[in-house]
C-alpha cells in the first residue's frame, strides 16, 4: 500500500503532518466527515498523486481557530494532481492527465450545477449546498494537502491541462486556478470591472492580488488595493497597482488623492470576516470592510465580496459576531442602489479562460501573488509565517513535481 502524509489542523494555532490512509473509492469515516456521508461510493472519481497544493487565506481561518473545525482534519482546498487511478464510472478522464481540481466539489447533475452555480451543488453536502476538500461544514472530503487525494465526479470536476510538458512550464502559475485566481476574477466579474473602471479592493493578501490581476486583465483604468501590511501592499505596486495603506484611517481621502473623487466605480472585498478597523493598532470589526465599500462605491455601483463569512465563529467578537450577524449599514447600500455578490467562486465558471490566458502568455499570477514552493514537511512554517502577514503565497510540494 502507498504511504500517504497530510497536513492536518490539530488545535488553535498548530498544524501537523500526520501519515493518513491512502484513499479509496468510497468516503469513510473521519474528522468532519457528515454522517450522511460515511460510505458513500465514490466510482465516479479518481485519484491524484499531488503536483502542488497551497495554503489558503481560508486554511487560516481554521487554524486561527476560527471556526468550528474538528482537531485533525485534513486541509487542503486548492490542488492540481497528476491522476494515478480510475473510477470504475469515469469515461473521460485518464491516468497521466495532469488536472486542476476547481475547490468546490460539484455532482454536475443538480439544478445548481447546471445553472453554472458549482458552489451551491445540491448534491455532495447533505447539511446544505456546497461542498470542498478539507474544509469545515463542507461535508468532510477529505482535503488535498496530502501526497494523494480523491476527486469525486472526476469527468465533471477537473479541468485537464491540454499539453503535460507545456502546463508544467507553467505550472506555479497554473497552481492558481483551484481557487485565487478564479474567485479574485469571480470578485472583479461581479463588482462589475470593465474597461475604463476605477475598482478599489480591499486586502492585498492573495486574494486580493488575484482580484488586482484580474482587474487588470478586464481592463480597469485604475486598481486600487487597502491594506494595513506594507510588504503586501507593495506586491501590488510592483504589477501597477495604486495603493492605500489603512493604518493611516478612512481609505476615503487617499482615494481621492489618487482618483480627484472619493468614490470608485466597483470594490471588492477580498477580507472577510477578520477585518479590522482602519488606523494604526485598530482592533478586530468585521463589518468594516462592507460598510466602507458600500460607502466608498458610486451610485448605482455594485460589490464583489468573495471574502469569507461564516455562520460560526467562536473567536467572534461578540454574541452576533460569532453567529456571523453584523453591523451592516445597508441603508447606505439601498440609498446609493448599489448591488452585492457573496459566496463561494464557481471556479468552474472561470478556470477554462483563465488556464488559456496563463498558457499564451496574457498574465503572470504566481508572479503577482509571489508564489513559493515548499515541501509537504514545511507546511507548519509556511502556516506561521503566511499568519504572520507574508507577502507570499505558499505552495507545497509533496511529491518533487516542482522546481
Amino acid at each position: 500500500m502507498t504511504g500517504n502524509k497530510a497536513v492536518a489542523y490539530k488545535e488553535a494555532g498548530k498544524v501537523e503532518v500526520i501519515d493518513i490512509d491512502y484513499p479509496t473509492f468510497e468516503l469513510k469515516d473521519g474528522p468532519g466527515v457528515n454522517p450522511a456521508n460515511v460510505g458513500r461510493p465514490v466510482n465516479h472519481g479518481v485519484i491524484l498523486k499531488t503536483v502542488a497544493t497551497n495554503i489558503c487565506g481560508s486554511d487560516q481561518h481554521m487554524v486561527r481557530g476560527r471556526t468550528t473545525a474538528p482537531p485533525n482534519l485534513v486541509l487542503g482546498h486548492e490542488i492540481t494532481g497528476e491522476v494515478v487511478e480510475v473510477g470504475r464510472d469515469v469515461e473521460f478522464i485518464k491516468v497521466g492527465d495532469l488536472c486542476s481540481v476547481p475547490f468546490n466539489i460539484a455532482c454536475g447533475r443538480c439544478r445548481n450545477c447546471k445553472e453554472r452555480k458549482t458552489g451551491i451543488c445540491l448534491n455532495v453536502n447533505p447539511a446544505r449546498p456546497g461542498a470542498a476538500y478539507g474544509y469545515v461544514d463542507m461535508g468532510g472530503w477529505v482535503g488535498g494537502q496530502a501526497n494523494y487525494v480523491l476527486v469525486p465526479y472526476a469527468d465533471w470536476n477537473l479541468l485537464k491541462f491540454p499539453d503535460k510538458d507545456r502546463a508544467m512550464e507553467k505550472i506555479m502559475d497554473l497552481a492558481m486556478l483551484s481557487d485565487i485566481f478564479p474567485t479574485g476574477f469571480h470578485g472583479a466579474t461581479t463588482a462589475g470591472v470593465g474597461v475604463g473602471s476605477t475598482v478599489y479592493i480591499a486586502g492585498a493578501g492573495p486574494v486580493g492580488l488575484a482580484a488586482a490581476t484580474s482587474a487588470h486583465l478586464l481592463g480597469a483604468a485604475v486598481v486600487i488595493v487597502g491594506d494595513m501590511n506594507e510588504e503586501r501592499l507593495a506586491r501590488a505596486r510592483s504589477f501597477g497597482c495604486e495603493t492605500v495603506d489603512l493604518t493611516q484611517g478612512e481609505p476615503k481621502d487617499q482615494i481621492e488623492q489618487i482618483l480627484g473623487v472619493p468614490e470608485v466605480d466597483c470594490a471588492v472585498d477580498a477580507v472577510g470576516f477578520e477585518a479590522r478597523g482602519h488606523g494604526k493598532g485598530a482592533q478586530e470589526a468585521p463589518a468594516t470592510v462592507l460598510n466602507t465599500l458600500m460607502d466608498i462605491t458610486a451610485a448605482g455601483g455594485a460589490l464583489g465580496i468573495p471574502g469569507l463569512y461564516v455562520t460560526g465563529d467562536p473567536g467572534g467578537i461578540d454574541e452576533a459576531a460569532q453567529k456571523g450577524s453584523l453591523s451592516l449599514s445597508l441603508g447606505t447600500g439601498w440609498a446609493k442602489s448599489l448591488s452585492f455578490t457573496t459566496g463561494q467562486c464557481p471556479v468552474m465558471k472561470y478556470n477554462r479562460q483563465l488556464m488559456m490566458a496563463i498558457l499564451n502568455d496574457k498574465v503572470s499570477i504566481a508572479k503577482n501573488v509571489n508564489a513559493k514552493a515548499i515541501p509537504l514537511e514545511e507546511a507548519p512554517k509556511g502556516y506561521a509565517e503566511f499568519d504572520a502577514g507574508a507577502a507570499t503565497k505558499y505552495v507545497l510540494n509533496p511529491n518533487g513535481y516542482l522546481s
